[in-house]
């Protein structure tokens, strides 16, 4: 008979004021694969800090009770249908219920954590100046494993994610996409018996978010352990879970097969507007023969950026797609003149201000005036945690009246899809206190309230549930169309790309394979990467 690994009784969370879960009841089974879907804010990232651990989202009410073996001679924790089993080490297990939040069982809490994986969204929590291999091996060192052994298992789990042409990168030179797979590398090391995957592809390409469903596939469900996916990609859930639930608004509304829920889910999704044709202005980028390359002992030289030509029109959409790693990001920082670090390449990037051309290599007041026009969402966004989300986006626009910057900061929160009786509540939050979700909506708004002229979006939908994703490619309209912005998209979304962009280029390792109307690029990305048909 199968048993129960974790059993969750009428739980409630409140952070801020506000009830984030509410009266949940949920048992999952020792191998089950469970599958969460919802809007951001819903609730399921919350749910799954609940049971890992995490001590800001303890509960208000309710009990989470963990069904474990722990062996009595080195407290190892393993699931329940090892009671009576023996131990590697010498001792033999014993059937536990632990009641995981209660403050008497802080032990057993710790001991239980040391085997529950967790992989959060766009949270990557890797040694920036280690390696890839010496941040994969930091679990395997810590559980026992030899040095080789170690090694042995290490560069078999980045094979697993693909990440074993780098494994001397340090991680902090790796693009976002990377740092994913190589944090579930990270996880999946610890070998656990409960694996919490928070939108795992996320903001990955096509074809590496299927190698990275094969990965947890094979470590995990193959492996008879337990598994609970959030995603927003119902294609993810659905060959990955076997059952499914909906949360709304902090509640279980619906729960059963993956087919059936994920229609329910996909029922209140809007339209997005069609993309209207449209003349544009005069070139405001240019790069010519743009080359930006790194220099490692380890890895000789890594062309990020080799011979890229591009020019963007005023008022254009303009997508970049490619797969990770294929130096979209860093292109997106020299269009930016991010400095330091993305300021020294070969080439010319220069951006027009008015009717003057501006040198984003060179330090200049004409840079700084430049750069005031200019706003970027990054993969690895920010806001000011100890600010509220209305003065996070106050602070934006200081230059501007405090009542006026109040109202606008309303108008962007709506436009970047928080409905109207929810707009409030959120302003008044600590930036802690939302979901992943909900922070990249607010870092959006953030990027949209200084009325940018160029606007680079990296990887804008990510994080997103569907029916927000809606509402942000027609907020990306929208702003084109009311404040004559020039908008670049970084994605591996290609049904953003295709919804939102009036051009494209296909990116491949540092170099810009062909430019074109995003149907032609993306064709393009599929032909080479052999993806026809997913």
């Amino acid at each position: 008979m199968v048993e129960k690994l974790v059993e969750i009784k009428n739980v409630s969370v409140k952070v801020g004021g506000s009830e984030l879960l509410k009266n949940i009841d949920l048992a999952i089974m020792e191998g089950e694969q469970l599958g969460i879907l919802g809007r951001s804010g819903s609730g399921k990232s919350v749910l799954l800090s609940v049971l890992r651990g995490h001590e800001e989202y303890k509960p208000a009410a309710g009990e989470v009770i963990y069904h474990v073996a722990i062996c009595e001679a080195c407290e190892r924790v393993e699931a329940s249908s090892m009671a009576g089993e023996a131990c590697a080490c010498g001792g033999s297990f014993v059937k536990r219920e632990v009641d995981f939040w209660a403050d008497k069982n802080e032990h057993h809490r710790n001991l239980i954590k040391q085997r529950v994986a967790i992989m959060l969204q766009r949270t990557f929590n890797l040694y920036g100046t280690e390696t890839v291999l010496e941040n994969v091996m930091k679990p395997l060192l810590a559980s026992g494993y030899s040095s080789k052994n170690a090694i042995n298992r290490a560069v078999e789990l980045l094979d697993s994610v693909n990440m074993l042409h780098r494994p001397l990168y340090l991680a902090n030179d790796l693009s976002g996409g990377e740092k994913q797979r190589v944090v579930l590398a990270r996880q999946l090391a610890m070998d656990p018996i409960l694996f919490l995957a928070d939108e795992p592809t996320g903001t990955l390409d096509p074809k590496t978010a299927i190698q990275v469903e094969s990965t947890i596939q094979k470590n995990i469900r193959d492996a008879n352990k337990s598994l609970i996916l959030t995603s927003h990609w119902h294609e993810t859930i659905e060959r990955l879970a076997g059952r499914v639930i909906l949360f709304d608004q902090g509640e279980i509304t619906a729960e059963g097969k993956p087919k059936d829920i994920i229609e329910e889910y996909l029922e209140r999704m809007g339209e997005v507007e069609e993309r209207e044709e449209r003349e544009f202005g005069a070139p405001i980028i240019e790069c010519r023969n743009i080359q930006k390359h790194f220099y490692s002992i380890g890895r000789g030289i890594v062309k990020a950026v080799d011979g890229v030509d591009l020019t963007i029109y005023e008022n254009e959409i303009f997508g970049i797609v490619g797969m990770s790693g294929a130096g979209k990001t860093t292109l997106s920082k020299i269009l930016a003149g991010l400095t330091p670090g993305y300021s020294n390449y070969k080439g010319i990037c220069q951006i027009r201000v008015g009717e003057d051309w501006v040198n984003m290599a060179t330090a200049s007041p004409a840079r700084g005036r430049a750069r005031e026009h200019m706003a970027t969402l990054h993969q690895e966004y920010g806001l000011f945690s100890y600010k509220s989300v209305r003065d996070n986006l106050v602070g934006a626009v200081p230059e501007i009246p405090d009542e006026f910057a109040k109202i606008t900061a309303v108008h962007m929160m709506e436009a970047v899809g928080f409905e109207p009786d929810e707009i409030e509540d959120a302003l008044d939050r600590m930036p802690g206190d939302l979901s992943e979700g909900e922070r990249q909506r607010v870092i959006f708004a953030h990027t949209l309230i200084r009325e940018p002229r160029i606007l680079i979006l990296d990887e804008p939908t990510g994080t997103m549930d569907p029916i927000t994703r809606v509402t942000v490619a027609n907020t990306v309209k929208r702003v084109r169309s009311k404040l004559d912005t020039t908008v670049i998209v970084i994605s591996h979304d290609v049904d953003f790309v295709k919804a939102v962009c009036d051009h494209a280029a296909f990116m491949s390792a540092g170099k810009i394979e062909c430019i074109g109307s995003p149907d032609e690029v993306i064709g393009a990305l599929y032909a080479k990467e052999g993806l026809e048909g997913v």
